[in-house]
């Protein structure tokens, strides 16, 4: 057994309490079997399972056949069998110095874990708990962080999506929810399938590119290009002078791009909504969209393409019913975490809080993912209270300033956008507001949408805001 699986093991030895080999005979769960597995893993390869894996592993441990899986998650039972379950079990094997099958994982899980027992364990170098692992929160989750809270059946509804020919994935949720974090996962899904993953953000792209529609879709085409490694042609498909933009995109894909590779193309498109304030590109891009979705219908070759859209909130712009993306495919949309995905995130982080701690922390900023996780590290480390943190949340001395301030900054920029809010802080019960203005509110994570009105996002931002507005 090499070094970075005692490594692995002894770290188990720490996170679950078997006083002996009769206590792990009778307590050894599924819970720490997966938790094995997810160590092995991590130590050896530099990954965790992933959500399919731990269904399949789940079910195997209660003693269910391929057969029975592929009906409860819509796969075909030879592909659990021979491309999920038999690589999963191949992994396992070269974590350990025994072949794993579906019909003795247990043991050999079991046998991994009586190992820390012997004396060569014993001398290895302990893992440090999470929490001094816990860094602070900036941008999406890392891949590989042990931090990831996953959303329920979310990100297995999306690794099904993207396996089906011609697919499309619409992942909407204001700023800070976590999109880009789950398209990360969804794009390493698709890796380790073997599929091409292009990840292409709007947020980071020059405005002179995003108002020209010919500009912009060189751009994707270059930039698709370079993440598959193929050689700018962009000169040589590119017809100005009879075809129009959208022909040339959709010639440079269909004659070069997914012709050249061999493998399914999963394209995410982060943070469309940077388009849309710009009505001379969103109706031919957008349409564009939809027809090679619709091209996937019936094309073997477009059947290649599996597109993830991503934005902050529903395009304010009226898009013809046939030529729009928006009414597509698969929506996925994040919410705020409840009570219990809360508690799970805070345990991720191997921290024990008390209910009514949980419940004082949601009071004030709710179940935002970011401000939970911006919470979470402050607590970890120590320094402060979680009264202090509460009492001050709202204050320029607080915790949240930063952010607070960043969302302020926003709002100053468009007047009329802050007289709005404004209203809507100061207001007992929800306020009705003008589309518009609830769109862009609502991009910026400000409020959540009670039918055609909207109130504060959380208590925090209405406190904040009632004081900085008035």
């Amino acid at each position: 057994m090499n070094t970075q699986t005692l490594q692995a093991l002894s770290s188990l030895n720490q996170s679950t309490n078997f006083s002996d080999d009769t206590d792990l005979e009778t307590n050894f769960s599924w819970e720490n079997a997966k938790e094995v597995v997810n160590q092995l893993l991590s130590k050896n390869t530099g990954k965790h399972l992933t959500d399919l894996e731990a269904k399949i592993l789940q079910d195997a441990w209660q003693g269910k056949t391929y057969y029975e899986m592929a009906e409860k998650y819509g796969y075909s039972p030879e592909y659990l069998n021979k491309d999920v379950g038999n690589k999963l079990w191949k992994k396992l094997s070269n974590c350990l110095p025994e072949k794993v099958t579906k019909s003795n994982f247990k043991e050999a899980l079991k046998r991994a874990k009586k190992s820390l027992n012997t004396a060569q364990v014993a001398t290895q170098e302990k893992t440090s708990s999470p929490v001094s692992k816990i860094t602070f929160p900036e941008g999406s989750v890392p891949l590989y962080s042990p931090f990831y809270l996953q959303r329920e059946q979310i990100e297995l509804l999306s690794y099904a999506t993207i396996m089906k020919p011609g697919s499309l994935l619409r992942i909407k949720a204001p700023k800070l929810m976590g999109k880009t974090s789950l398209i990360t996962r969804i794009l390493a899904e698709a890796t380790n399938q073997k599929y091409q993953a292009v990840y292409l953000n709007l947020g980071s792209v020059d405005r002179g590119i995003l108002t020209n529609l010919d500009k912009f879709l060189r751009w994707l085409c270059l930039k698709t290009s370079k993440q598959l490694n193929l050689s700018n042609h962009l000169n040589e498909y590119w017809d100005t002078d009879i075809l129009g933009s959208n022909d040339n995109c959709t010639g440079y894909f269909e004659e070069y791009l997914l012709a050249e590779i061999n493998a399914p193309l999963v394209l995410a498109l982060d943070e469309v909504d940077r388009l849309f304030p710009h009505t001379e590109v969103i109706e031919d891009f957008f349409g564009m969209l939809r027809s090679w979705h619709e091209k996937g219908k019936m094309s073997q070759l477009w059947q290649k393409l599996r597109l993830i859209i991503a934005h902050s909130t529903e395009i304010y712009i009226p898009l013809d019913i046939n030529q729009s993306p928006f009414n597509a495919g698969i929506p996925i949309e994040l919410n705020e975490f409840n009570e219990q995905q809360v508690n799970s995130l805070i345990r991720l982080h191997g921290l024990n809080w008390h209910h009514h701690q949980i419940k004082q922390i949601m009071a004030v900023i709710g179940g935002h993912p970011y401000l939970l996780r911006l919470t979470i590290y402050y607590l970890s480390s120590a320094e402060i209270e979680l009264e202090q943190i509460l009492s001050e949340a709202s204050d320029e001395s607080g915790i949240y300033n930063h952010h607070l301030r960043g969302q302020m900054l926003a709002l100053k920029q468009v007047p009329e956008l802050a007289e709005a809010f404004k209203i809507v802080v100061n207001a007992n019960e929800p306020v009705e507001l003008d589309s518009l203005k609830i769109y862009k509110l609502h991009s910026l994570g400000l409020v959540q949408r009670k039918g055609n009105q909207v109130v504060p996002r959380c208590r925090l931002y209405r406190d904040y805001f009632r004081r900085v507005l008035s």
